[in-house]
């Protein structure tokens, strides 16, 4: 996923509208290029940092986009949350290894983690593929992006604003 560029002279809209696409259909290709590789919990850990990533640089951009957004982070906040479920039970799994190194019980807890972590890593794939990354999704993110609210409007304002004229005071009478 690659930086924003900010253009100084843009309204945050405007820049939004440039760069916020770009940014999420990244994401789209750099998850999907994580899936067809490897789907192995362990693996999953650089799809959740930039999932973490594209959510909070998004979030930065609220106020620019409409209720609509809310709920598009609320579908994002749901991919994070099944990778975190992933992460969670992978960390966890690998914290025991120093932990009661001659114990069964451990080995038992261990088995289970791992089987945990493979399982939430499915429920993610599942999700992505059939909810997230379904058919047309991309596009309507990337539609909903290019059109932050008011971005438009401001255009169109700026471009019908007249030049300012300089204004003569006219005599008052008396």
């Amino acid at each position: 996923m690659s930086q924003i560029e900010w253009r100084e002279s843009a309204t945050a809209a405007a820049n939004a509208a440039r760069e916020l696409p770009r940014m999420m259909s990244g994401y789209f290709e750099e998850v999907r290029d994580a899936l067809a590789r490897n789907t192995k919990a362990a693996n999953l850990h650089p799809v959740r940092l930039a999932s973490k990533k594209i959510r909070y640089t998004l979030e930065l951009f609220r106020d620019c986009y409409g209720a609509e957004f809310d709920q598009r982070m609320e579908a994002l906040k749901d991919v994070q949350t099944a990778l975190g479920d992933v992460n969670d039970a992978v960390a966890s799994a690998a914290l025991l290894k120093d932990v009661m190194p001659n114990s069964e019980e451990r080995k038992n807890v261990r088995e289970f983690l791992k089987k945990r972590a493979a399982e939430k890593a499915e429920e993610f794939r599942v999700h992505w593929t059939q909810q997230f990354d379904a058919a047309g999704e991309e596009t309507r993110w990337l539609t909903f992006l290019r059109h932050p609210r008011g971005h438009a409007a401001t255009a169109r304002t700026k471009a019908k604003r007249p030049a300012a004229k300089k204004s003569r005071k006219q005599p008052t009478r008396s």
